[in-house]
């Protein structure tokens, strides 16, 4: 059964956005902003509220922010930080650096976004299954049975695209020899000493070959006082593939996950491990954010690159579907915010003649993607289970020391395409 069909000459063209996270929100409201009739389909059932943890803004997201006509300043969107703290494993202050910065939560910018969608464009539960072109339109078909005919389709359906993996199988996301652990603990459950040292800032630990992260973040019922916020941390550890990654992935029945697992499938031995290894490993700061973080939880870092955007004659793929860089860089939500209002401006540019729109995006954003995503390698190199060129040792040199680290993450210098 069809939902609806092509649009009827002269009526606003429609989109299809796969995928109902932050790109396919930005994508849509950029869209509907540029004339289209959109409509969202997410495969989960439910609303995604609450998903995910930190995210570092930047200028640009600011821009796109407002172009999508959400009237928000920082200050309704996240927690700013003056700048940028290292401790020492002995928890003295080894490295600051002035870097005034905004970070906020997943949820919190998806409230907004999805708060601005109407209700009726957004539809949960409709898991993609293909997707058909004809000169005319293109028709995505879902698990359920039902379709929907359009003059454009926008995967924003992240590193597993189902709509990538329909047109460019080859490209495939590729484990980078380590992985995160992420947690999220309420400011209030710190010590003070914690609290003053790490909540006002974006702040560092250091052991050899790894890197811990953290910042605050709001809390509760997007709270964004001191004393109610939350303090997101990342923790980068190396893990070869076959072994550390492996026992990692393995759950508490003994099933071993390909790539990622259900928190509360980790093995409490594993947690039990980190814990013990952040007591002897990190400053005592970080080490008690880890050991009053309730359920940390873990993500393989991957690389992806596609070789194109523009997968056909009417699908284009933005966002995480097409590339995603280690979170070094911290511009993950960011590009796609870009991609999306490239897209639209694209389209703009070129009414009617939607191939011509798509290949002038394609143009604009793949140098970008690319150019992200070799930044994250080169921040991240020090940090893989292998380093196996000279290249990737020239560059873990480089970019390990404080004043380096402070200075070059997540941050928007380093990204010429």
């Amino acid at each position: 059964m069809a939902d609806h069909a092509t649009a009827a000459a002269g009526s606003a063209p429609r989109a299809i956005v796969v995928g109902g996270s932050l790109g396919g929100l930005f994508a849509a409201l950029l869209l509907r902003r540029a004339g289209w009739r959109v409509d969202v389909f997410e495969r989960v059932g439910a609303e995604l509220s609450g998903r995910g943890a930190g995210i570092v803004t930047h200028a640009e997201l600011f821009d796109v922010l407002a172009h999508a006509e959400i009237d928000r300043d920082a200050a309704e969107v996240g927690v700013a930080v003056a700048g940028r703290r290292v401790f020492a494993r002995d928890g003295t202050l080894v490295g600051e650096r002035a870097l005034p910065q905004v970070l906020t939560a997943w949820s919190r910018l998806y409230g907004l976004l999805r708060q601005a969608l109407p209700a009726r464009s957004y539809h949960h539960g409709r898991a993609l299954v293909r997707i058909a072109e004809d000169p005319e339109a293109v028709t995505a078909h879902f698990a359920d049975g039902t379709c929907m005919r359009g003059d454009l389709l926008v995967g924003a359906d992240g590193i597993g695209s189902t709509v990538r993996a329909q047109f460019a199988p080859e490209a495939a996301p590729l484990y980078a020899g380590y992985v995160a652990w992420r947690g999220l603990v309420d400011e209030a459950e710190l010590s003070e000493g914690t609290r003053a040292a790490l909540c006002n800032h974006f702040s560092f630990s250091l052991p050899p070959g790894e890197q811990m992260l953290g910042y605050p973040v709001a809390g509760a019922g997007e709270a964004m006082e001191p004393g109610r916020r939350r303090f997101n941390f990342v923790w980068y550890r190396p893990a070869a593939a076959e072994t550390a990654l492996r026992a990692l992935l393995t759950d508490v029945d003994g099933v071993t996950h390909p790539l990622s697992i259900p928190p509360n499938r980790i093995r409490p031995s594993v947690i039990a491990a980190l814990r013990q290894d952040a007591r002897r490993l990190l400053a005592p700061q970080f080490a008690e954010v880890v050991e009053r973080t309730a359920q940390p939880f873990l993500q393989a870092i991957q690389d992806l690159e596609t070789p194109r955007m523009a997968l056909g004659r009417r699908t284009v793929i933005l966002g995480d579907a097409a590339f995603v860089a280690r979170p070094h860089v911290g511009m993950g939500v960011t590009k796609a915010a870009a991609d999306a209002r490239a897209l639209a401006e694209a389209l703009q540019a070129h009414p009617g003649d939607v191939g011509a729109a798509l290949a002038r995006f394609e143009a604009q954003r793949l140098p970008v993607g690319r150019a992200v995503v070799r930044r994250a390698r080169e921040l991240g190199a020090y940090m893989q289970a292998q380093i196996l060129t000279a290249e990737e040792r020239a560059m873990a040199e480089r970019h390990r020391v404080p004043e380096a680290v402070m200075a070059e993450t997540a941050v928007a210098t380093g990204l010429a395409a």
